[in-house]
Order: C-alpha cells, then structure tokens, then sequence
C-alpha cells in the first residue's frame, strides 16, 4: 500500500515541477493580454504656465493648464485587423484635449494606436494615424510591455511623429510600489500645427503656408513605470511651445504658444496606483507565485514519495534477514 502510494506522490510531483515552467514560459506569455475594450481618462495639470491668446497673440502667465487624456479601446476595428493580421491585436482610440484656465478649448488631437495585446509591438495597419495624418510606428506609446526590462526602449512621440529612445534611469520607490524610472528629452523639433485651434478665421492646417509662422516644440517626459504589468503610474512633461518667424507674428522672432510642467493630477495617480496594484497581483500568480509554489510542491512530494519507499522496504529487508535463522533451527 505504501508504495502505491510512494508512486502517485511520484506521479503527482513530476506533473507540478514540469507545470511550473509552462505555466510561466508556455502560459503566460499567452495568456497575458491587454483587454480590446479598455478605457481610461487621465488628467494631467500644469500649474503655474504659460499660455498664447490667439487672440491679441500675446503670451501670458495663467493659473494652470488642463490637458484632458483618453484612451478606448476600438473592439470592432481590432476584430477586423485581427482577422489579417493572425494575431491579437488592440486598436486605442485617443484624444488629447488640452483647455485653459476658462475651460475654453487650445487643441484636440486625436491618435489611432495599433498594437500587439502581448508584446505592445506595433502593428501597422490602415487607420494608424495622428491627428488624422498617417504614421508608422515604431516602438511602444503608452505603456510598457509587461515584465519591463531594465533597458531603453523606442517611444513614439506623437508631437513630432517620430520615434526615440526612452531612456531608463533606475529603480524608484512611488507609493509603495518599486517601480523603474524612465525619461526622454525631444530637442526643438519643428512639428505640424494641431487642426483643431482656436484660431479665428484662420484653418490651422494651412496656417504655417498662409503666414510663413512656424511651430515648434520640445519636452522632457519622464515615466515611472510598474515592471510587472508595463503601465506607468504617474507621468510628467516638461513641455515648450513656440510659434517662430513669418506674417502671423507681427514681426516678433518667436512666442510661447505654451509652457508648463505637467504633471498628473493627484486624484488620476492615486486611482492609477490602486488599478495597477490589483493588475500586478494577477501577474504575479502566473510569473512567480504559482510557478514557484508548484516548484516547492512538487520538491515536497517527491521527498515524501522517497520517505514512503524507503519505509516500505524496510519490512522485507527485515524479513529476509530473519528467514534463514527460521530454516537452521
């Protein structure tokens, strides 16, 4: 009986030390995913900052600018790409709005993101745009694949319609959470205007070929980053707006269109931290909890399978020693 028992012990220890790596390197890789329907609204603040009324074309110092971020998540476009591409795909539906200190409106972009639910590869298909303008990505926006490494990373700037490299910095402490810190800084780039301004009489997208005047920008955005899940909890920007040269100006060189350190707003961070605290446990049962508890598991059968073996010998070796004094006597 006890080495029947010895062999299921044995039987059931080999099944969770093999379950162990697949549950981590088979498992997980596909089954954590980005959900197609996700949405998420962030505010972001900069307070105190310096803002242009296109009105008198002046720019002034004002109590705080508001940049008001979305993101939804596009199931039925993702469905339809994912039908070509073999894979799964998210397709994120995004506007950045952006309103002074009256509420009154200073631009509305909007983005089409594409990308891969596991890796946050980018996935170039029809619709990938900002600003209605046709991009191609490289790199990731927005968040971080899960299991971020220690390393730099392209990030697409959405301003510039480019790709750079997002520098890592080190490790932080951020509410609790130890969490890696990334910055990238965009030199003074001349970009296109937003086409949604609040310019009067005057249609943004040709503003720069009707007057000669130039926009430019540059930023230093910084990221603290979950490395379990890849979603940053708390983001900053250290972001300038110019308007450079040509009619529009009056003969000035330049004006600040916009300055300000943005930061988000501290009901957004601690809602964000609280989201991400709850995701990372999820995968942290797949990554580490559980492949490390059916390890310890199986270790833990596979000594008692040896114990019940070696005490169901016992009894035989015992009788065979006392048989041949049986046969003398």
């Amino acid at each position: 009986m006890r080495r029947r028992a010895g062999l299921v012990l044995l039987a059931l220890a080999v099944f969770f030390a093999a379950l162990s790596p697949l549950l981590r390197w088979y498992a997980f890789p596909r089954l954590a995913k980005v959900p197609p329907g996700q949405y998420q609204e962030m505010v972001l603040e900069a307070k105190p900052a310096t803002l242009l009324d296109y009105g008198s074309l002046q720019a002034k110092e004002v109590e705080k600018v508001t940049i008001v971020q979305t993101l939804k998540g596009n199931v039925e476009e993702s469905e339809r790409i994912e039908r070509s591409a073999g894979r799964d795909v998210v397709v994120w539906d995004s506007l950045s709005y952006v309103q002074g200190p009256d509420g009154a409106m200073v631009s509305a972009i909007p983005e089409r993101y594409i990308f891969d639910a596991h890796s946050q590869a980018p996935v170039h298909a029809t619709g990938e745009a900002v600003d209605g303008e046709a991009v191609r990505r490289e790199g990731i926006e927005f968040k971080w694949p899960f299991l971020t490494e220690k390393r730099d990373y392209e990030y697409f700037d959405a301003q510039t319609r480019t790709s750079a490299p997002i520098h890592f910095k080190g490790t932080r402490t951020f509410r609790g959470l130890d969490v890696y810190y990334f910055e990238q800084t965009i030199p003074w780039t001349k970009v296109p205007y937003p086409k949604k301004m609040p310019i009067p009489g005057v249609d943004a997208s040709t503003l720069e070929k009707q007057t000669g005047t130039s926009r430019w920008y540059t930023t230093k955005r910084m990221f603290w980053v979950d490395p379990v899940t890849g979603a940053p909890v708390n983001g900053e920007e250290i972001h300038q707006e110019e308007l450079r040269g040509g009619t529009l100006l009056g003969g000035r060189e330049k004006v600040t269109a916009f300055s300000g350190h943005v930061k988000m707003r501290p009901d957004y961070v601690d809602h964000t931290v609280a989201l991400v605290t709850s995701q990372r446990r999820l995968v942290l049962l797949m990554t580490s909890y559980l492949p490390w508890g059916f390890l310890v598991l199986g270790g833990g059968l596979l000594a008692l399978a040896l114990v019940l073996e070696a005490r169901s010998r016992r009894p035989r070796e015992a009788s065979a020693e006392r048989e041949p004094e049986a046969v003398g006597a």
